[in-house]
């Protein structure tokens, strides 16, 4: 912890992240209501908000990393930022739904170049020894923002309107931007015989970045874990709104409650992992998608049964899902930071956000078909339990994926620093 509070690189670019994930949270919760509730949008059309961001990140991933692998990180990252600046203010005139899914979808493309590069960028300024810290501390900036972001968020749409939200967003990006100019250069980049094969086609790339996860059996089960719950959990989590809409009298400002109480757990199991970083990853990813699935459960029992005191146990069980969540993000991205070369982090990362993405398009178009056809508390009881089998499975499981951990990703690791060191 220490030695990351003297990293320079480091606190830069998590000053970054702070300040653009402040931003994102403001235009994101001012969409959602603004859709859900005054446009009174169907379960459709409130899961196209979050395709529109999905779609690029999942056609582009793969092309994404393998561009972040090739050109300047910290290049990619401050160009993003500024071009997305541009398109927030694109929302300060939308008049219609399809006006803020273009505008969605092209910010989309633009964070689906950013993630890699800036997961690569982490690779190069933090040390192995750090990692684990380094990816929970990430972690809790993002919780913190989440919880911050819709208070904010809530104030000022009551005090000033949605068009000024979505100029502040715009102004935390070139915010962002500025910051990211006072990272260092490349360092500790591999100069290895691939990278110095400029002829290399993308195909080639990214086929070697897919290699590469496929010689870890725990990525490969870990990837094919998040992709499945977050399949589930994105059928579910887009039709909260929804949700909140038949209690009798929801608080307009619940919406936002929930949001923040997920914020606050993710940042309590954020202080954990950061204070213990000794831990197994697939015990703590199985327990956290079981967490997800008895929060959802639960709140879709609640709202069956019209329970009074939302505002108190909406927020708790929000609280609980963002806490179980984590389990699953940080310490599978904590390892796969650790067991990627340097020089492979963004094909790598560009494969799985690839994954992760797919499985959030098709997860938003479930849950609206799913909540048209059966009702939107059968599909949160539904998706609940589907979330429990897969923990289950998991765990009945795990020994086959403890045995592949002494091969697969660890032993690459150990290969590619041999041949480059």
């Amino acid at each position: 912890m220490r030695s990351l509070a003297k990293n320079k690189g480091y606190m830069t670019l998590m000053g970054a992240q702070a300040i653009s994930s402040i931003g994102d949270w403001l235009s994101i919760v001012a969409i959602i209501t603004l859709v859900g509730l005054k446009w009174n949008a169907s379960p459709i059309q409130v899961s196209a908000v979050i395709l529109c961001l999905a779609v690029p990140m999942a056609l582009l991933g793969p092309v994404a990393g393998i561009v972040a692998d090739r050109f300047s990180r910290k290049t990619i990252m401050i160009i993003s930022d500024v071009v997305r600046a541009g398109l927030i203010l694109v929302l300060t005139i939308a008049s219609s739904l399809w006006m803020v899914y273009a505008t969605l979808f092209t910010i989309g493309i633009f964070s689906a170049v950013f993630i890699p590069a800036k997961n690569g960028k982490l690779k190069e300024v933090v040390g192995e020894n750090d990692m684990k810290g380094a990816m929970s501390i990430t972690s809790m900036i993002d919780s913190t923002t989440k919880i911050l972001g819709p208070l904010i968020s809530g104030v000022l749409v009551a005090a000033f309107g949605s068009q000024q939200v979505f100029i502040i967003d715009s102004a935390t990006f070139v915010v962002s931007a500025v910051l990211l100019l006072f990272l260092p250069n490349a360092v500790n980049i591999e100069h290895t015989e691939e990278s110095e094969q400029t002829q290399e086609s993308f195909k080639q790339e990214f086929a070697m970045g897919l290699s590469f996860i496929k010689s870890s059996r725990f990525m490969i089960v870990g990837l094919l874990m998040m992709g499945v719950s977050l399949l589930i959990l994105q059928s579910a989590d887009t039709q909260l709104i929804v949700l909140i809409r038949e209690l009798t009298n929801p608080s307009p400002d619940l919406f936002g409650y929930l949001v923040t109480g997920s914020g606050a757990g993710m940042f309590l199991a954020g202080v954990m992992l950061a204070k213990k970083t000794d831990y197994r990853a697939y015990p703590l990813m199985l327990m956290g998608v079981c967490g997800i699935g008895l929060s959802f459960g639960i709140m879709g029992a609640l709202t069956y049964y019209d329970l009074s005191y939302s505002i108190i146990w909406a927020p708790a069980l929000g609280f609980t899902a963002g806490f179980s969540a984590s389990l699953i993000f940080v310490p599978f991205q904590a390892t796969v930071q650790v067991d990627t070369p340097v020089n492979m982090t963004g094909r790598v990362f560009g494969v799985i956000n690839s994954v992760m993405t797919t499985a959030t398009i098709i997860g938003p178009l479930l849950g609206g078909w799913m909540a048209t056809v059966l009702g939107v508390i059968p599909t949160f009881i539904i998706t609940a339990g589907m979330l429990v089998l897969v923990s289950l499975i998991g765990y009945f499981t795990r020994r086959k994926v403890d045995r592949g951990n002494s091969h697969g990703s660890t032993h690459e690791r150990r290969t590619s620093a041999a041949t480059t060191g």
